[in-house]
């Protein structure tokens, strides 16, 4: 099963699980507007459907992605740039608002924007050979909308550091400072990539599509409002079917039978 016809990313179905590839690996899979606009476009196709559990984004080549497509960022206007960025934006935005998480499998560099998509999706697993970087100010081009995401995944003092300084962060220490979940050898990503997916499919997935909004609804309240939500959205997902039939399962010492409802 394939999902849309695209040139700038490759999408198709393995069970539960969506593979999208970025597969401009002769541009170093950058973030061109055409690309952002496709990836975009088959996100919202998988967010639309209820079959699919999980998505794996992953790249074709060395490098999984370097980044805005400089060759589109010469001898512009003000409203060409914000409207790149607003192209971004609205993507980085979609890998968050669909029910499905997203798992970034990261085989190569990923910097600028492509460290932005590392850090914007759920889950993300690194080959060992994997770094990241946010180099824009070495270039005059300070990397500030990789900065949103980068800081809410790693904090400020590090995300500084990585967005003053332009230096590669390599796979390990991406992971000890919470960029990336773990790092696996690079003949092993697929395989670990897809048994992450496999594990979060496991779970029904109305819940799981509940929890994730619920995450990035709570993340920047303070505790108090944070609590006054969660305990509402706890509240709403202990009255849906599969709730009821998770505890009941659980008591009963059987597997759930998971209806999406």
């Amino acid at each position: 099963m394939t999902i849309g016809a695209f040139e700038c990313i490759r999408c198709h179905v393995e069970g539960a699980t969506a593979v999208v590839t970025l597969n401009r690996p002769e541009r170093r899979n950058a973030l061109s507007l055409s690309l952002m606009l496709e990836l975009t476009a088959c996100l919202k196709e998988i967010g639309s459907g209820r079959e699919i559990r999980a998505v794996i984004l992953g790249a074709a080549g060395k490098v999984f992605c370097a980044g805005h497509d400089l060759s589109e960022m010469t001898g512009r206007e003000l409203d060409d740039y914000r409207r790149i960025f607003d192209v971004c934006t609205r993507l980085m935005t979609e890998i968050q608002s669909i029910p499905q998480p997203v798992i970034a499998a990261v085989q190569g560099i990923a910097t600028a924007a492509g460290c932005q998509l590392v850090a914007t999706c759920d889950l993300a697993i690194a080959a060992d050979t994997a770094a990241f970087g946010t180099p824009g100010v070495k270039i005059g081009l300070f990397c500030t909308t990789p900065m949103v995401a980068l800081s809410r995944a790693i904090g400020r003092k590090r995300a500084l550091e990585m967005l003053l300084t332009g230096e590669m962060v390599d796979a390990r220490t991406a992971a000890d400072w919470g960029l990336v979940n773990r790092v696996v050898p690079g003949g092993t990503l697929e395989s670990e990539s897809r048994k992450l997916a496999a594990k979060v499919a496991e779970a029904s997935s109305l819940v799981v599509a509940q929890g994730k909004q619920a995450f990035y609804t709570q993340i920047d309240f303070d505790q108090a409002k944070a609590y006054a939500y969660a305990k509402e959205a706890m509240s709403t997902n202990a009255l849906a079917a599969d709730a009821q039939e998770g505890i009941s399962a659980f008591l009963g010492k059987r597997p759930p039978c998971w209806t999406g409802r």
